[in-house]
């Protein structure tokens, strides 16, 4: 097990490195975007089902934008959301290093989604190495750092002529979706670095307390609902942090 668990380790380190290439496309602009800092409160209940299935329910608030936009308050109930998960722990004394790999599968449902520009079945990677301090009674410190990875996005085939976009023979069209190749284009859009502390209140009821810090690396489509206007096809890249408190009822 620990054999296998280093590997991983490495394996996931390796995967960095793509990341941080330029692999920019024709159609491709980049975008540095300014450093953002705002806030996470959530409250939730976590009900253990049996080992390894457990019903979630979280209500979220976000401040972004410098805490001058109020992002969104989000009720999560996982009914268009499944996730599986795997976590191998190595233990060191009073220290547990740990890594997760998470699948997510997210269905996005309503007519008013745009699938020229997010897929409609989203599916994600999320690979996190943390390590944990267990010698205390009621708080339990911990770091990590975490790789989001995206499977299908869009793939854009287009040419840009510095003024519009245009098909890759050079001329437009109204057919709907031209500018998508395929719903597949895999890549690392995150890395997150985060410290914090999970404070035990009561058998039942839990604080926690973190700070988080996201470099974010989204390849950005814009387009019309119809699919027939590709406006603007970036790779949008910056530094987003955050603090946050989250409550947790558990049984």
């Amino acid at each position: 097990m620990k054999n296998k668990l280093i590997i991983l380790i490495f394996a996931n380190l390796i995967a960095i490195f793509p990341f941080l290439k330029n692999n920019t496309l024709l159609a491709q602009t980049e975008e540095n975007l300014k450093p953002e800092f705002g806030m996470e409160l959530s409250a939730g209940f976590d009900k253990k089902i049996i080992k390894g299935l457990h019903l979630t329910v979280e209500e979220e608030m976000r401040l972004d934008n410098n805490f001058k936009s109020f992002d969104r308050l989000q009720t999560t109930v996982g009914q268009h959301r499944l996730m599986f998960d795997v976590t191998g722990t190595l233990h060191l004394g009073k220290w547990n290093l740990s890594l997760k790999e998470q699948f997510q599968w997210t269905y996005h449902a309503g007519s008013s989604y745009n699938v020229y520009q997010y897929p409609r079945n989203a599916l994600t990677l999320k690979s996190r190495l943390m390590i944990k301090y267990k010698g205390h009674h009621i708080a339990e410190p911990y770091a990590y750092v975490e790789l989001r990875n995206i499977f299908n996005a869009p793939s854009v085939t287009a040419n840009y002529d510095g003024t519009s976009y245009l098909t890759e023979e050079g001329y437009s069209t109204d057919m709907p979706g031209w500018f998508i190749n395929r719903y597949g284009n895999a890549y690392i859009n995150r890395v997150r670095g985060s410290i914090g502390v999970n404070v035990k209140v009561h058998e039942h009821h839990s604080l926690k307390f973190y700070i988080l810090g996201d470099y974010v690396h989204d390849k950005v489509i814009d387009a019309n609902s119809e699919g027939t206007k590709l406006k603007s096809y970036n790779i949008e890249k910056g530094f987003v942090g955050k603090f946050g408190i989250g409550y947790t009822i558990s049984y």
